[in-house]
C-alpha cells in the first residue's frame, strides 16, 4: 500500500513537471521526454483492477517523421543523390545486420556502442554500426576490387541521445566511397569536393571542411614520445577536442591514458596547429616531424591534396587542422570532418545541451566525415589482399535538424504532396464525370486527387486546394461538359480560363513543370 501511494505522489510530481514544461513552451523532445516518464510511473501503478498499463511511445533514440518531416527528408536526400550520381557512383544495399565478428575490432572504443541481437541458437549477430564496415565486407566477399558506389540506409548505435542536435540511435547514413587502385589523392579530392557541393547546396550556412592524416597524427604521436601500443588510445582521446578543451584533453591522457605531462604538452603545441598547404610545407621543414618517414608520406600527400583542391575550387572552405583525429580504428590516411559555422537556437535545445552552451545557442557540430581507409578490406579477404579505400558519410540526421528548424521559422509552406490538379465540380451529380477526368489526367501521368463525396461543396474543394498547396482546379460543371472545356483555375490568383478536354493535359503541364 505504502508503494502505491509512494508513486502517486511520484505520478503527481512528474505531472507537475510537465505542467511547467508545457507553460515554459520547451522543447517538443523535452516535454516527450517527461511524458514517457509519466507514462512509465502510470503503467507501474496500474489500471483498473490491477491490468497493465501499455505505455505508447516509441524508444528511446528514435523518432517517427510526419509528411512535412518526410517532405523535407526527401528533398535533402534528392539533393545528395544527385550529387553522388553526377559524380559517376552506382548504388548497392547490404543487410541491416551482420556477423558480430564482422564488426569486432573496427571501432576503436566506439565499439563498446555496437546494438548485438540476442543469440536466436544459430550464428551470433549485430546490428550494423556504419556503411562502411559492411561495404569492406562486400568487396572482399565479392572479389571486387574497384567500383565507385553510394549507399543511403540506417545504422544503429547504443548511444546516449541528443535528438535536437540530429543525434540517434537508429538513423540514416549517406555515405560515398571510390575502391580500387589509384593515383595518390585525387579521389581524395573528389571525396571532399562532394562534401563541398552537397553543404552549398543544401544551403545551411558557413562550413569548414578540416583535414588531416592518420599517418601524420601517428608521426607526430611517435616524435612527441607517446609509446607505440597506445597511438590508437591516445588518437580517441585527441578527437574529443572539438567537444572538450585542450586542459580535459590532457588530463584524460596524463590520468586516464598513463601519458607524461612532458609528452601530452609536446602534442598540445602540434593539434593546435591550421593552415593550409602552407602549413604542410611548414611542417616538411619541422625538423622532428620531417624525420618521420609515416609523417613525412603524410604531409607530401597533403600537399598534393591542397593542389588538387585547388583545381577544384574548395580551399576556401577546407582547413588543414592537426587536432582532427577521427577515432575509427580503419583509417590509415587521409581523414576529414566537416563542421557548420551554425549553432541551434538555445530555446529548442535541451537542458543537457545548454549546459556549457552560450546564449547564442549550440554547436551542431559534424555534419560529414571520412576518409582513406586501404587496410579494412584486407581485414575480410582469406588472403589478405588489400583494395584501396576513401569515402565519405554524410549526417544527415543533424542536417534534417536544421532544415526542420529553417522550415519551422520560415514563412514558406512545406508542401507534403506534388499533387498539380484537383478534378472539381460546381453542381451536385458529376461524380462519375469527375471520376472519369482524373482517371484519364492519371493515364497522361497528371498528378492528380479527387475529394472522396459525391457532391463535395466547391468552396470545401478550393479550400482543399489551399490547404495542401494544390496549384490548379478543374472544374467541371453541366455547361462545360456540353461545350467540351474545363474550367481551370489558378489557385493562387484565382483567375480562371475555360480549356479544351483535349488541351488539357498540356495546359496543365505548361503551367506546373
Amino acid at each position: 500500500m505504502a508503494d502505491k501511494a509512494q508513486l502517486q505522489e511520484a505520478i503527481k510530481t512528474q505531472g507537475e513537471v510537465v505542467r511547467k514544461l508545457k507553460s515554459e513552451k520547451a522543447s517538443k523532445e523535452q516535454i516527450d521526454e517527461e511524458v514517457a516518464k509519466l507514462l512509465q510511473l502510470k503503467a507501474q501503478l496500474g489500471g483498473d483492477e490491477g491490468k497493465h498499463v501499455f505505455v505508447l511511445k516509441t524508444a528511446k533514440g528514435t523518432r517517427d517523421y510526419n509528411p512535412k518531416q518526410m517532405a523535407i527528408r526527401e528533398k535533402v536526400f534528392s539533393i545528395i543523390i544527385s550529387c553522388f550520381k553526377r559524380h559517376g557512383a552506382e548504388t548497392i544495399d547490404t543487410p541491416v545486420f551482420e556477423l558480430k565478428e564482422t564488426l569486432t575490432g573496427k571501432y576503436g572504443e566506439d565499439s563498446k556502442l555496437i546494438y548485438d541481437l540476442k543469440d536466436q541458437g544459430g550464428e551470433l549477430l549485430s546490428l550494423r554500426y556504419d556503411l562502411t564496415v559492411p561495404f569492406a565486407r562486400y568487396l572482399a566477399l565479392n572479389k571486387i576490387t574497384n567500383i565507385k558506389r553510394y549507399h543511403i540506409a540506417k545504422v544503429y548505435r547504443r548511444d546516449n541521445p541528443a535528438m535536437t542536435r540530429g543525434r540517434y540511435r537508429e538513423f540514416y547514413q549517406c555515405d560515398f566511397d571510390i575502391a580500387g587502385q589509384y593515383d595518390a589523392m585525387i579521389p581524395d579530392a573528389e571525396c571532399l569536393k562532394i562534401v563541398y557541393e552537397i553543404l552549398n547546396e543544401l544551403d545551411l550556412g558557413d562550413f569548414r571542411i578540416k583535414v588531416n592524416d592518420r599517418r601524420i597524427l601517428d608521426g607526430m604521436f611517435a616524435v612527441c614520445g607517446v609509446p607505440d601500443e597506445k597511438f590508437r588510445t591516445i588518437c580517441s582521446t585527441v578527437d574529443k577536442l572539438d567537444k572538450m578543451a585542450w586542459e580535459d584533453v590532457k588530463k584524460e591522457m596524463v590520468n586516464e591514458k598513463g601519458l607524461s605531462e612532458d609528452v601530452a604538452d609536446r602534442i598540445g603545441e602540434y593539434v593546435s596547429m591550421q593552415g593550409g598547404q602552407d602549413l604542410a610545407e611548414r611542417l616538411l621543414q619541422d625538423p622532428k616531424l620531417s624525420q618521420n618517414k609515416q609523417a613525412f608520406a603524410g604531409l607530401t600527400d597533403m600537399k598534393l591534396l591542397f593542389s588538387y583542391l585547388e583545381l577544384f575550387q574548395v580551399t576556401d572552405k577546407v582547413v588543414f587542422d592537426l587536432s582532427l583525429a577521427r577515432g575509427l580504428d580503419y583509417y590509415t590516411g587521409v581523414i576529414y570532418e566537416a563542421i557548420l559555422s551554425q549553432t541551434i537556437p538555445a530555446s529548442v535545445s535541451t537542458p543537457a545541451e545548454q549546459n556549457g552552451a552560450d546564449e547564442a545557442g549550440v554547436s551542431v557540430g559534424s555534419v560529414a566525415g571520412g576518409g582513406r581507409y586501404d587496410g579494412l578490406v584486407g581485414m575480410f579477404d582469406p588472403k589478405g589482399r588489400k583494395v584501396p579505400c576513401v569515402g565519405v558519410s554524410i549526417g544527415i540526421e543533424r542536417i534534417f535538424s536544421i532544415m526542420e528548424q529553417k522550415a519551422e521559422t520560415s514563412s514558406e509552406k512545406v508542401r507534403t504532396t506534388e499533387t498539380q490538379v484537383l478534378v472539381a465540380s460546381a453542381q451536385k451529380n458529376l461524380l462519375e464525370e469527375r471520376l472519369k477526368l482524373t482517371s484519364q489526367l492519371w493515364n497522361a501521368g497528371i498528378k492528380a486527387e479527387v475529394l472522396y463525396k459525391k457532391n463535395p461543396k466547391l468552396l470545401s474543394q478550393l479550400q482543399h486546394c489551399e490547404e495542401t498547396g494544390i496549384p490548379l482546379v478543374a472544374i467541371l460543371g453541366e455547361q462545360e461538359l456540353k461545350d467540351g472545356v474545363v474550367k481551370l483555375r489558378n489557385v493562387a490568383s484565382r483567375e480562371e480560363v475555360d480549356v479544351p478536354r483535349a488541351d488539357l493535359v498540356d495546359e496543365i503541364k505548361k503551367r506546373t513543370l
